[in-house]
């Protein structure tokens, strides 16, 4: 791969990337030009290639390591890369190499300026900061109504909603979010909302009685796959932010000083709509770890959820910021 250009490794957009890794115990490395990870098998070395030009995130687990020219080839490809603990649960760090550099560093700051001149004009202001996170709750209520009612594939899984039930729990949502003064107010009411979902979720799939645990202190297998779900949107939410250049920091909900927190905000888009009902359906159904995440790869990437999350980052910043000079 030495002497292609970047530009040409980045020729697919990242919101149309289809492959998200996770990978552990193995060898991350570059070999005959390609990047592939390598697993042992006895006295065997197997080794299985990487598509970078079509991968959006790899996140490395327990017992994996990395080369510097894979990371090399990994930045260049534009592929953010997360390490994390088992089953990408918790994610310690999420990074971009800097090509030009011979170090790791974070995120790299040769990115496009113009939705970061954008956010910057609004975020300081605390209205319009509360008017952004409006949007984006307005935005996940109605991405969730659309995959929630109109998913087939949780039809076919025995998520049984009553469009009903669900557009009325939308509906005073909706209301309660504009009526919401500070964000405080609107914390308070997405957790409300979160809550009647999981009970929602809970009663559609006969799964009893549900509390959802704090910081993976669960052992219920509907607790862990949604700790591990929510690690894959915040793999999402992570390339979003990178692709449009927005730094981490600048979150509109999850608050001023909270870190990554603008990573949060873009998962959030999707987690509920999608990961949610997942956690459930693959609970009852007496999934494995492998089993869910496949099923969850694969939802993000059949409802586009990067391009949402990319789309929504978009029109918030073009909704509320200034217009460039």
């Amino acid at each position: 791969m030495e002497g292609i250009p970047s530009s040409d490794l980045k020729s697919i957009l990242h919101s149309k990337r289809a492959n998200i890794y996770y990978l552990q115990h193995c060898r991350v490395l570059v070999k005959g030009g390609r990047v592939e990870y390598v697993t042992d098998a006895g006295k065997q070395s197997l080794y299985w290639n990487i598509p970078i030009a079509n991968t959006t995130t790899v996140l490395l687990g327990t017992g994996t390591s990395v080369t510097q020219a894979a990371m090399r080839e990994l930045a260049r490809a534009g592929v953010l890369v997360g390490f994390c603990g088992s089953g990408a649960t918790p994610l310690f760090s999420a990074n971009e190499v800097d090509i030009d550099v011979a170090w790791f560093s974070p995120q790299s700051e040769y990115r496009p300026t113009e939705y970061l001149q954008r956010w910057v004009s609004f975020w300081f202001d605390a209205d319009q900061r509360l008017a952004a996170a409006k949007a984006f709750q307005r935005l996940r209520l109605d991405y969730l109504g659309k995959q929630w009612l109109g998913s087939r594939t949780f039809d076919k899984a025995g998520f049984n909603i009553t469009p009903a039930t669900l557009n009325n729990l939308i509906s005073e949502s909706l209301a309660r979010i504009e009526q919401a003064h500070n964000h405080d107010a609107l914390l308070l009411e997405e957790a409300r909302l979160t809550k009647q979902l999981f009970k929602l979720a809970a009663n559609a799939t006969g799964y009893g009685d549900f509390t959802r645990a704090k910081r993976g202190s669960g052992a219920d297998p509907a607790n862990s796959f949604l700790d591990h779900g929510n690690y894959l949107a915040y793999g999402l939410g992570a390339t979003a932010t990178w692709v449009l250049g927005l730094p981490h920091g600048l979150a509109v909900l999850h608050g001023k000083t909270r870190r990554g927190g603008l990573v949060f905000d873009a998962a959030d888009l999707v987690k509920d709509g999608l990961i949610l009902p997942q956690a459930f359906i693959s609970a009852m159904r007496g999934d494995d770890e492998q089993a869910f995440r496949q099923a969850c790869i694969e939802s993000l990437t059949r409802n586009e959820a990067l391009d949402f999350m990319i789309d929504s980052l978009k029109a918030v910043a073009q909704q509320l910021g200034a217009p460039l000079s």
